[in-house]
C-alpha cells in the first residue's frame, strides 16, 4: 500500500473525518446544484443575461466581510453554530418555494446573500472544528480530501440539478439543497469532539475581527502564502476569463468550455487525493510554489491552437490551482491559536478569494480590448514569478512543514 492510500485510508477509518467528509460531500452536492440552477432560473425569469449573472455574485459577495462574519465563529462553540447554521439554510431555502415570476427575483437574490454568508460563516466555524475533530497528523491530507469531495460534487451534481429543473423547476432544486443540509446537521451532531466554551468576549467586535485580521498577516510564514494564493486567484481567474475567446479561436462553439472546466475539475479531484503526502515531502510553501508554477504553464499553453493542448492544460491547471489553497488553509490552521481559528480562516478566505471576482471583472472587459494570446502569455509568466518569488522566501528560510514530518502516516 502506498503512502497516499494507507493516509486516506487513517482518514477514511477515522469516525470524525469519515462523518466530517461525508457531510462535505452531501451539503457540496447541494450547493453545487443550486449554483448552477439559480442563474438559469433567473434567465427564464427574466430574460437577462446580466441578471443570470448576478447571482454568482451574491453568492461570493459575503465573501468581502468575511472578518467580520468569521467572528461569530470564534465566539461560540463551533460544533453547535455548524449544526444550527445549516438548519437554518434548509428553513431559508424553502422560501425559495414563492419564487415563480420576474417579480420574485428580489427574494433569490436575498436568499443568496444570506446563502453566501452562512458559508462564510460555516467555513470560518468548521476550519476550527477540524483541528479538534482530526488527527493533526493528518490536516494536509484531510484537506486534500476535503477539496477533492467539492471538486468531485462540481462534476456531478450541476447536471443532477440541472435534470431536476428541467423536470420541477427550481423549487425542486432548492428542496433538494435544504434536505443536504439537514443530513449534513445530522453527521455533524454525531461528531465526536470536545470544545471548551470560549472564554467571554473581550473589547468589540471591530476589536476581535482587528485581531484576527493582525494574526494573519503578521505571521512570517502564512503571510507570503495567503499573499500567494490572492495573487495565485487574481491571475488565474483573468486566464480562465478568456477561455471563450480561446475555444472560438479553435473554432469550437462556446460550450466547449464545459469540457474544459470538466477536465480541470478531474485534475483538482486527483491533486486532492495527494496532497498530503507531498505537503509531508515539500512543505506548505514549496507545495504551493510549484502549483503556482504548474497553473503558470497551463495559462500560457492555452495559446496553442490544438484541442489536445488545451486540454492537457485544463488538467494541469487543475492540478496546479489547488495547491496554494490546501497549503495555506493547513498552515492556518497549524499556526493560528484556536481561540482565533474562526476569523483567521475568514479572512485567508477574503484575501485569497476576493482579487479571484476582480480577476473576472477585468478580464471580461480586457478580453474585448486585446488579443487574448499575449495576455495569456503575460499572465503565465506573472504566475511563474509568483510561484519564484515563494519558492525564494522558502529557500531564504527552513520551510514551514506540517506536524506529520515528526510523525509520517
Amino acid at each position: 500500500m502506498t503512502p497516499t492510500s494507507w493516509a486516506v485510508a487513517r482518514l477514511l477509518r477515522d469516525r470524525n473525518a469519515a462523518l466530517y467528509l461525508t457531510g462535505v460531500v452531501v451539503s457540496g452536492f447541494g450547493t453545487s446544484a443550486l449554483w448552477l440552477v439559480s442563474g438559469v432560473w433567473v434567465k427564464d425569469l427574466t430574460g437577462s443575461d446580466g441578471l443570470a449573472a448576478l447571482c454568482t455574485a451574491a453568492l461570493w459577495a459575503p465573501t468581502l466581510l468575511g472578518p467580520v462574519l468569521g467572528t461569530l465563529a470564534d465566539r461560540v462553540r463551533r460544533k453547535p453554530l455548524v449544526i444550527r447554521t445549516n438548519l437554518a439554510l434548509a428553513l431559508l431555502l424553502l422560501s425559495l418555494w414563492t419564487v415563480s415570476s420576474p417579480a420574485d427575483v428580489r427574494l433569490l437574490f436575498a436568499v443568496l446573500l444570506l446563502y453566501g454568508a452562512a458559508g462564510v460563516v460555516e467555513d470560518a466555524a468548521e476550519s476550527a472544528l477540524v483541528v479538534a475533530a482530526v488527527d493533526p497528523a493528518l490536516l494536509g491530507d484531510f484537506n486534500g480530501l476535503r477539496m477533492t469531495a467539492r471538486e468531485g460534487m462540481k462534476l456531478v451534481a450541476p447536471l443532477t440539478g440541472a435534470a431536476l429543473y428541467t423536470a420541477y423547476g427550481g423549487p425542486s432544486v432548492a428542496l433538494l439543497d435544504a434536505c443536504t443540509f439537514v443530513l449534513a446537521a445530522g453527521l455533524c451532531a454525531l461528531l465526536r469532539v470536545r470544545e471548551e466554551r470560549p472564554e467571554r468576549a473581550r473589547g468589540t467586535w471591530r476589536g476581535q475581527t482587528a485581531e484576527g485580521v493582525r494574526l494573519l498577516w503578521a505571521h512570517p510564514a502564512l503571510r507570503p502564502l495567503v499573499r500567494a494564493g490572492g495573487a495565485t486567484m487574481c491571475l488565474a481567474s483573468l486566464g480562465s476569463s478568456l477561455n471563450y475567446a480561446v475555444v472560438d479561436a479553435l473554432g469550437r462553439s462556446p460550450a466547449y468550455t464545459g469540457v474544459m472546466y470538466a477536465v480541470q475539475g478531474v485534475g483538482s479531484v486527483g491533486v486532492g487525493l495527494v496532497s498530503g503526502p507531498l505537503l509531508r515531502r515539500l512543505g506548505e510553501r514549496r507545495f504551493a510554489a510549484y502549483g503556482i508554477a504548474l497553473t503558470g504553464v497551463a495559462v500560457a499553453g492555452r495559446v496553442v491552437p490544438c484541442d489536445t493542448a488545451l486540454l492537457a492544460c485544463s488538467l494541469a491547471a487543475g492540478l496546479g490551482l489547488p495547491c496554494v489553497l490546501i497549503a495555506a488553509y493547513t498552515a492556518v490552521q497549524r499556526e493560528i491559536p484556536a481561540a482565533a481559528l474562526g476569523r483567521a480562516t475568514a479572512t485567508a478566505d477574503t484575501l485569497m478569494f476576493t482579487p479571484n471576482v476582480i480577476g473576472l471583472a477585468v478580464g471580461a472587459a480586457l478580453v474585448e480590448l486585446v488579443d487574448h494570446r499575449p495576455l495569456l502569455l503575460l499572465l503565465g509568466g506573472a504566475l511563474l514569478a509568483t510561484a519564484g518569488s515563494l519558492a525564494q522566501r522558502n529557500a531564504s528560510r527552513t520551510a514551514a512543514r506540517s506536524p506529520s514530518d515528526a510523525n509520517p502516516a
